[in-house]
């Protein structure tokens, strides 16, 4: 068997069949360990680290950032026992090493020959050691067969030795580029082969592509003035007041892809309605205030949401069948509250929830919260935490919007959207003060929640907000 192994992209679970290389965390040449993180892909769920199945040393890798593999494609080479020397074999398939055919792969037998540590091998406790935040699969998987073309891969750090350097990959003469590009390379009759690339890893881009296309490609490539092939390139550019040149394609994939499909779902199979109440927020906001002023919660961030996630969780005392979800001949009605908030993120809009959020206390859900938003923002939301949600807030107002119609996350029967808080005239105890007030638009399946229901809802939300204090006195 050969010593240098290749790893294929992991089934990650959930359904989930591809995934986007966005950062690689180990480069040629280096020294790694056993689990430790050497890429991070995203998927349609989230951006997760994938962990090493072996140690050793990296001898190529085959696609670059920003890449799109399917699973079980070889994405990483990795020399397991860098020490003995020079390898004398390149990494291989199972069926170059004569242990499967390529259209198979290897499955672990029932007794367990996965190596313990490995993912799908046995773990301590007796769990299956898996990616965090996947569980493990409960069904056979179908596999793609075993791709037999080579890989393009960075080249590997120059070893001295007696004997002449080893292939560490077959080189794919194919030129490297994304679908996307591939595409307009054959809409406007544009040879890749002939391309040089400027991207990451001498990949073609769109830019390259554009460039071959325009009448002065014929004249700047080869020549020897680079001065002149800019001069070219910025007269075509100032003449090309529309048209594709200047048009941007930007691709449809994970987090965005997976939110589209879920919100047109949302939209045409559950009957909307909204229903909108502008409420006082004044004594929600000195209340935090105090809050902030105590010893115990200097250290913690806080913020309105917290006072809107604790009124929605009181107010689904209340009226549980709010919290419930539409199963055709029946109605699923939850005991427990997974609450949702959905964060913007570079990625596209995630909704991230809160697990079992009714049983905190108001301390453990402000911890919650902040735990939520932070790691959302730095992309490690973990797939498992986006699902099993039963009702979303949204908070349009950190945009400066006053208010919206927000779409029901699938299988969910209410989402409230809280908008920017203002300062606003407002009669108060017969008078017309400076208030602070609010907008919140709650958006409900009317099969489930009908008008009467939603107006209680929302307005026992409202009445939490406007006297936060008292309303907790009166109801718990």
């Amino acid at each position: 068997m050969s010593r240098i192994k290749q790893f294929d992209l992991p089934d990650l679970g959930e359904g989930l069949t591809e995934g986007e290389i966005l950062k690689w965390l180990v480069a040629v040449g280096d020294v790694i360990e056993l689990n430790q993180p050497i890429v991070e892909v995203e998927t349609a769920k989230a951006a997760v680290e994938i962990p090493a199945k072996w140690g050793g040393q990296v001898q190529a890798i085959f696609h670059a950032e920003g890449a799109t593999v399917e699973v079980g494609t070889a994405i990483i080479a990795i020399d397991t026992d860098p020490q003995a020397g020079p390898a004398e074999t390149g990494p291989q398939t199972d069926a170059a090493a004569g242990e499967k055919p390529s259209d198979e792969r290897a499955v672990p037998p029932a007794g367990g020959a996965v190596e313990p540590g490995m993912i799908g091998g046995p773990a301590p406790g007796g769990r299956t050691a898996v990616l965090v935040g996947y569980g493990p699969r409960t069904t056979a998987a179908k596999r793609r067969p075993r791709r037999t073309n080579g890989h393009q891969p960075q080249p590997a750090a120059a070893t001295p030795a007696p004997t002449a350097p080893v292939a560490v990959a077959k080189v794919d003469p194919k030129p490297l580029a994304k679908p996307p590009v591939r595409k307009l390379a054959r809409d406007l009759g544009v040879d890749l082969a002939a391309l040089p690339g400027s991207g990451p890893l001498g990949s073609i881009t769109r830019d390259d592509v554009l460039q071959a296309s325009r009448p002065e490609h014929a004249v700047t490539v080869g020549s020897a003035d680079p001065s002149s092939a800019m001069e070219s390139h910025a007269r075509v550019a100032a003449a090309a007041a529309v048209g594709p040149a200047r048009e941007r394609r930007i691709p449809v994939k994970g987090v965005r892809k997976l939110t589209a499909e879920n919100m047109v779902a949302s939209a045409f199979s559950a009957p909307h309605v909204t229903e909108f109440l502008t409420v006082d927020l004044t004594r929600s906001m000195k209340v935090l205030d105090r809050l902030r002023g105590q010893p115990e919660w200097r250290e913690l961030r806080i913020s309105p949401l917290l006072l809107v996630a604790k009124a929605v969780l009181v107010a689904l005392v209340r009226h549980p069948l709010v919290n419930s979800t539409w199963a055709g001949d029946e109605i699923l009605v939850k005991e427990y509250v997974n609450l949702g908030i959905a964060a913007a993120t570079g990625r596209g809009l995630i909704v991230p929830n809160i697990k079992d959020a009714g049983r905190l206390t108001t301390r453990q859900l402000a911890e919650a919260v902040a735990e939520l938003v932070r790691t959302a923002k730095a992309g490690r939301t973990a797939p498992a935490d986006m699902t099993g949600g039963t009702m979303t807030i949204t908070n349009v107002g950190v945009f400066g919007v006053d208010s919206g119609t927000p779409i029901l996350v699938p299988g969910e029967s209410a989402i409230l959207a809280v908008g920017a808080i203002r300062k606003a005239p407002w009669v108060h105890k017969d008078k017309i003060r400076v208030r602070q007030v609010a907008t919140l638009a709650l958006s409900f399946d009317h099969r489930i929640i009908d008008g009467e229901l939603g107006s209680a809802f929302l307005r026992d939300v409202g009445d939490f907000l406007t006297d936060p204090e008292a309303m907790l006195l009166a109801w718990t």
